[in-house]
């Protein structure tokens, strides 16, 4: 499975990084889905080496989705977070930590008070490097004592194609002076 898994996102991934042509940094990126992305979009856009985030939806089947359509749980897709990081900085196993701690990965398809599919939690791998590495981590934190009892239902898949949020959702937080999404 896990062969498969890599293959898959080696062929539906797009190049994970991309040298400027001015010799700036490399960028990476990686796509997570833990919940109301405004939060989780709050948290990544805090961290030192994050150079750009966008909220969007991912993992579905419809097209260019609107929030109104992602809210009704027949698209299939979650609400996720696009990270764009320089990974001199930032490594993507240090966002795997941040990732991890932001959530309660436990939980299928809600976090807190907010229910459904388009809540999950899932990480959206763009190399098959990001794959192992997500496995082995949520592997090790399923071994942590606060995990022992509580299955880990955090999704590793391939990443899809992203749609990015209308743009009332960009930012949604720092706009609104909130520090969080359930204040």
């Amino acid at each position: 499975m896990l062969a498969a898994l890599a293959a898959g996102v080696a062929a539906q991934a797009a190049p994970a990084t991309n040298a400027t042509a001015k010799g700036e940094a490399k960028m990476d990126q990686a796509t997570f889905a833990a919940g109301c992305f405004w939060g989780v979009e709050a948290e990544f856009r805090a961290l030192k080496g994050v150079k750009e985030t966008a909220v969007g939806y991912t993992g579905g089947a419809m097209p260019n989705p609107t929030y109104e359509q992602v809210c009704t749980h027949a698209t299939g897709h979650a609400e996720a977070v696009e990270v764009q990081f320089d990974p001199a900085v930032v490594t993507f196993e240090q966002l795997l930590d941040v990732f991890w701690k932001i959530h309660d990965p436990t939980q299928v398809n809600r976090q807190g008070p907010d229910i459904g599919d388009n809540y999950r939690s899932a990480i959206f791998c763009h190399t098959p490097e990001q794959q192992k590495a997500a496995q082995a981590s949520m592997e090790k934190l399923q071994k942590t004592p606060g995990y022992y009892n509580r299955k880990i239902v955090t999704q590793i898949v391939a990443a899809a194609p992203f749609y990015r949020a209308e743009e009332y959702h960009q930012r949604y937080l720092e706009k609104h002076g909130r520090a969080k999404c359930h204040n």
